[in-house]
């Protein structure tokens, strides 16, 4: 009570209602099993679509366990799941790697300066990186000159000019013509010096022409005079001016990365000193910062022996192969899955080449990202080598790069492609049952069902790619079972083998006595939704979940999830008759059966439990219901003052969920037999007291399935 010393009016608030119990949400799924990719520790997380499972977990392509194909059961069964009404799935993978540190994929250049890595591991991490340059504007610039500036370096294309020689081969009249394509500078009015004597000169019978037959400058340049370059002395006279535009992403100061393509393998040898490079299309180097000249890097270019300095100049010699020069430093990465073809799974933006940038690659793809989001859906990392410098990331990045898509052949259409591709990556092999059953690991997270400790809400779990192994089906199950009932509030969806004779069935049922597992029979048929084949048979568990959760949403957790339709069933495996389930019920085999005009519907709702109280699944679902939310919603309980004042808030709570219970018609009987609540003398004893403990009595009467619809018909006398 509050402590009052002055005078005055004091409102204070109390409550004068009993605390409310509120239902807790028994459609929350979860399925241990192996996957293409994600997390294999720590606490799983929950999707809530298809598309969320493959954002985390990977595709629904097959899986390589112990260099054997299976089916991926563990991403058909969760699309099975949303597809018959589920919600709230969550996944824990688990995975059989004999060999972690060599289940990545990786991929590193020569010098291991950068190295990509899948931040998972799997085949699926065998990824392929495609690198698209975000600096993609042509920076190139091609233009006809009528009139050149004094001192302007042009490229010069004249044929038919004639000029005097001053040494070898030459008409008695001391004058030829030749062919002219040559960096010129206009050193006057009525001369042009060959720039550097980058040149090709050529005869009327195509022979090469030596530039020192014409005169020459001070600087040992041959010299073209105006009266042999005017057009009434010339068949063809072109000047053309090669300039580099700065990129609308930022100056060129100090100099850029950038990449010389060509549409076809070109020869510029005769305007740089050197050998030709090859068949190259795609040439790497740098661009000074006055735009004139491009040095081919012979480290990022495979056959390159030596850096060139090539004038861009001379790029208008070949005006009709160039295609175009582009600036490298800031770039995006396309992940494809199976191949550069394949389905984009992840994009990354806005990486810069620089080793120190704050958007490089180590910080862009770090191994652990800071956000939760990020740590689940990023599949890729990148690290730099600790000593690594200014300038070696794009060389690491090109000796990386696959060679024969950076250089298309002259018949492809397609532009170049800067991929690299990860290697290593594995599924490993089986899972066994150890490793389905997890282990508790505070440091580095747990695993397997261990994993699905750490979430409360969940109220059903699935297992179902352990059928399809024989060897470990019944220890998976035998796992499964353990946590159903270390968990409490759990039921374990149990699936039959494929193409498990009856007796098999029964045979297999006979291992387990358990109310917190329900065993469905057979397999189901359906589409393949790879597009591989056109039907494949599939595990029941992640349809069944799918029905508990709708049925849950729709009628209640009091009602059986049976004659429910299967969606997405083509037909089951089997086709069950009525005499055969007259085998099977009995012992608590729930059989998915077709009805002619009816589809393919779940017929069954039992458990795998002999005793006659917890036999139906819908039952047993219910009373876990009652118990985890009457626990959940008591716990305001605990340390308060143990006597008649808290015993009646207690039974006024539990009282009041179970009317409302009644009232939904979730309870047999009516309003005064349907239920009842102690919590008295009657229930504790002094010992109880004594020792701090509360005793509370509920007794709920719950709605059992009509399994057998009885109708007597009869004959009735026609009264006279």
């Amino acid at each position: 009570m509050s402590n009052y010393l002055a005078p005055g009016v004091f409102v204070e608030e109390v409550s004068f209602r009993s605390r409310s119990i509120e239902g807790v949400s028994t459609s929350v799924a979860a399925m241990v099993g192996p996957t293409r990719f994600g997390p294999v520790r720590g606490r799983p997380e929950v999707v809530t679509s298809f598309a969320d499972f493959r954002r985390i977990y990977g595709d629904i392509q097959d899986l390589t366990l112990g260099g054997k194909h299976t089916l991926n059961y563990t991403a058909i069964a969760a699309k099975s799941f949303f597809d018959n009404g589920g919600k709230l799935l969550y996944v824990a993978r688990t995975g059989n790697f004999p060999d972690p540190d060599n289940s990545f994929g990786i991929a590193s250049d020569t010098d291991n300066h950068v190295t990509f890595s899948s931040r998972f591991p799997g085949a699926m991490g065998n990824f392929t990186l495609e690198f698209d340059w975000r600096d993609s504007e042509n920076l190139l610039q091609i233009q006809p000159v009528s009139s050149p500036a004094v001192d302007e370096v042009l490229f010069l294309e004249a044929t038919g000019v004639t000029s005097s020689a001053r040494s070898g081969a030459s008409p008695a009249d001391g004058a030829f013509p030749v062919t002219i394509r040559a960096l010129v500078r206009r050193v006057s009015d009525t001369a042009y010096a060959i720039h550097q004597n980058l040149c090709q000169i050529t005869d009327k019978d195509d022979a090469p022409v030596d530039p020192a037959s014409f005169e020459t400058n001070a600087e040992g340049e041959a010299l073209l005079e105006s009266a042999g370059l005017s057009r009434d002395k010339t068949e063809s006279l072109r000047f053309s001016r090669v300039s580099i535009r700065q990129p609308a992403s930022g100056s060129l100061d100090g100099g850029a990365f950038g990449a010389l393509s060509f549409s076809a393998p070109t020869d510029l040898s005769a305007f740089y000193e050197g050998d030709h490079w090859g068949d190259r299309n795609t040439l790497l180097g740098a661009i000074n910062t006055e735009g004139t000249s491009f040095q081919i890097n012979s480290e990022l270019n495979e056959g390159v022996d030596s850096n060139i300095d090539l004038p861009l100049a001379a790029l208008a010699a070949s005006a009709d192969t160039v295609q175009a020069v582009m600036v490298q430093r800031t770039f995006d990465i396309a992940v494809h899955s199976g191949g550069p073809d394949g389905p984009i799974v992840h994009t990354y933006s806005g990486i810069s080449t620089a080793h120190d940038a704050d958007n490089g690659l180590p910080h862009i793809l770090p191994s652990e990202p800071d956000s939760r989001n990020d740590q689940l859906t990023s599949p890729v990392a990148c690290e730099f080598a600790d000593d690594i410098s200014a300038g070696e990331v794009l060389p690491a990045l090109y000796n990386m790069f696959d060679e024969e898509a950076m250089n298309p052949s002259g018949l492809s259409v397609e532009g170049p492609r800067f991929l690299i591709t990860l290697e290593g990556g594995s599924d490993g092999d089986a899972p066994q049952a150890l490793h389905y059953g997890g282990a508790t690991d505070e440091v580095n997270g747990s695993s397997g069902f261990a994993a699905l400790e750490e979430v409360e809400d969940i109220s059903i779990v699935m297992a179902p790619a352990a059928a399809a192994d024989a060897d470990q089906h019944q220890a998976v199950v035998a796992e499964m079972q353990k946590h159903c009932r270390r968990m409490r509030y759990r039921i374990g969806i149990v699936d039959s083998r494929e193409s498990m004779a009856l007796s098999e069935v029964r045979e297999f049922r006979s291992n387990f006595n358990d109310s917190r597992l329900a065993l469905y029979y057979p397999w189901v048929v359906i589409s393949d939704p790879r597009g591989i084949r056109k039907t494949i048979n599939v595990p029941p568990a992640g349809f069944i979940a799918g029905i508990y959760a709708y049925t849950d949403v729709q009628r209640g957790v009091h009602k059986t999830p049976a004659n429910t339709p299967v969606i997405g069933a083509l037909r089951f495996a089997q086709e069950i008759n009525q005499f055969q389930q007259e085998l099977l019920n009995p012992t608590g085999i729930n059989c998915l059966r077709s009805f002619p005009g009816r589809g393919h519907q779940v017929w069954g709702g039992r458990t795998l439990s002999d005793d006659p109280e917890w036999k139906y699944l819908s039952v047993r679902r219910y009373f876990l219901y009652l118990e985890r939310s009457i626990e959940k919603s008591t716990q305001w309980a605990v340390f308060e003052p143990n006597g008649e004042r808290l015993w009646e808030n207690v039974r006024n709570a539990v009282d009041a969920f179970l009317f409302n219970e009644w009232r939904n018609g979730r309870l047999l009987g009516s309003e005064k037999t349907a239920w009842f609540v102690r919590c008295d003398r009657s229930t504790m004893t002094q010992n109880d007291l004594d020792n701090g403990r509360l005793v509370c009595e509920v007794g709920a009467a719950a709605l059992k399935p009509a399994e057998f619809v009885v109708f007597r018909v009869g004959q009735k006398t026609a009264d006279s």
